[in-house]
């Protein structure tokens, strides 16, 4: 079974137990764990109508919920942030907020409370089932049926950082416990693995530098296993750094054999926040982070931006594109074989899969182009063996040509190909609520969306 990324809190949660309470228990039965979980069973357990070993396996799991959040070691003994937390026990408030700032941070709960807020920005109703699967995308596992993301909500709710059961958050309040403002916290958060790696790696060193900047990413690759692209490190990874104010850089004095002499790096000011490096550290675990923005883009954002004369911001758009219209369907991205920025806008090519669906691979490409050809349609055929994928589904901004759709037509139904092609006049009838995707896609390839048993 698959290790959850999040803590078991069943037992544990301000619903069934005081937090104060149960830090005083194990302070008072320090190594004894019978002793703490009979006192547990006895306060807060002792009233179920229940047997005698649920309900103390309902304390054991209170205690296991405890070692799970980090107050309380395997040995039965507060650790030094449960002692911390005791030490407040007179002034609830800031219990509560130091409890939620832990999990934030050391629990991934900054994660948790940014795809809820991708989610909301995106429409989407944030139920156990659909958080699992956003989470799933960034890499964060909890069991299915889990109630884990619900128990961590609960102790955000104390400190006020979550303030209803539909997970509406406080952004100020969230602000204030991190000592952080929102817009840095998203903006390391859409770091790449990459850049956080450098950066970690950087703040580590702990000197004032500078460091070479070949030898800061060789190490951040040993250390934490980051593939960098040496040739174009500056590109990946420095400029961008720079540009958002953590390093600074000045270029070397001395060549590395025939190549280009390597920048100094130093860390800035902003960068040394005391804050900065365990946010880094929280957020680091989150795989594709570059893709939150595209996850959280409405439709109408999209489809304005894909105008844009700026042919970076029309790149992503087209990636945006992709996503909205594959989540529409519950699809889970895989990979990018080709980026809407690299070809200055015109196309992207994205593979995804749905579990659910009897065609579980499917290849996508976006093209915002004024016509869809034949030749377009030819490719993603060619492709479709290469990637073992059972539907490609093309997505022009623009006119789908006659040849296009006959060819796509004829491919269904001689050759069992399943090849979609979803214009610019049925992208705006899904904007404007005339039609469902899923009725766009099943009006060319009926039971295309039948799910799998």
């Amino acid at each position: 079974m698959e290790k959850s990324d999040l803590p078991f809190g069943s037992e544990f949660s301000p619903n069934q137990i005081e937090l104060v309470r149960v830090l005083e228990m194990a302070d008072e039965h320090a190594g004894d764990w019978h002793a703490l979980e009979n006192s547990i069973r006895q306060e807060y357990f002792d009233s179920h109508l229940t047997s005698e070993y649920n309900r103390r396996k309902l304390a054991n799991n209170c205690k296991l919920g405890m070692i799970a959040y980090g107050v309380l070691d395997r040995n039965g003994f507060l650790t030094d942030f449960g002692k911390k937390l005791l030490s407040f026990k007179r002034t609830p408030e800031k219990m509560y907020q130091a409890f939620a700032r832990h999990i934030l941070l050391n629990l991934k709960g900054l994660i948790v409370v940014q795809t809820v807020q991708d989610m909301q920005a995106r429409g989407e109703r944030v139920d156990l089932r659909k958080l699992r699967e956003w989470l799933q995308e960034r890499g964060i596992h909890f069991p299915r049926g889990g109630k884990h993301p619900s128990m961590m909500r609960l102790w955000l709710e104390k400190a006020g950082v979550v303030i209803s059961s539909d997970w509406r958050i406080d952004v100020t309040c969230l602000e204030r416990i991190i000592g952080i403002s929102g817009d840095i916290i998203d903006e390391i958060s859409m770091l790449t693995i990459e850049q956080k790696a450098f950066l970690r790696t950087l703040a580590n060193i702990g000197e004032t530098g500078p460091y070479l900047s070949n030898e800061v990413e060789k190490l951040a690759s040993t250390v934490y296993g980051a593939k960098f692209d040496e040739k174009n490190l500056p590109k990946t990874v420095l400029y961008p750094l720079e540009k958002a104010g953590y390093i600074s850089l000045e270029r070397g004095t001395k060549k590395i054999g025939r190549g280009a002499k390597p920048f100094q790096v130093k860390l800035t000011d902003k960068m040394k926040s005391e804050i900065i490096t365990p946010l880094i550290d929280c957020l680091q675990s989150q795989v594709q982070s570059d893709l939150r923005p595209m996850l959280r883009k409405p439709l109408t954002k999209i489809l304005t931006e894909l105008s844009s004369a700026d042919r970076y911001i029309k790149g992503l758009a087209l990636e945006a594109l992709a996503f909205y219209l594959m989540r529409l369907i519950d699809l889970k991205y895989v990979a990018t074989r080709l980026r809407g920025q690299v070809t200055g806008g015109a196309e992207v090519d994205l593979i995804f899969e749905g579990a659910r669906l009897i065609f579980s691979r499917w290849q996508i490409q976006c093209k915002n182009t004024k016509i869809v050809s034949l030749d377009d349609v030819a490719k993603e055929v060619g492709l479709m063996i290469h990637f073992d994928s059972k539907v490609a589904v093309i997505v022009g901004m623009g006119r789908i040509s006659e040849a296009a759709q006959e060819y796509a037509k004829m491919l269904r139904n001689e050759y069992g190909k399943q090849v979609i092609l979803v214009g610019r006049k049925e992208i705006l009838d899904v904007v404007n609520g005339a039609k469902s995707f899923e009725q766009v896609l099943e009006n060319q390839v009926p039971f295309v969306l039948m799910r799998a048993r």
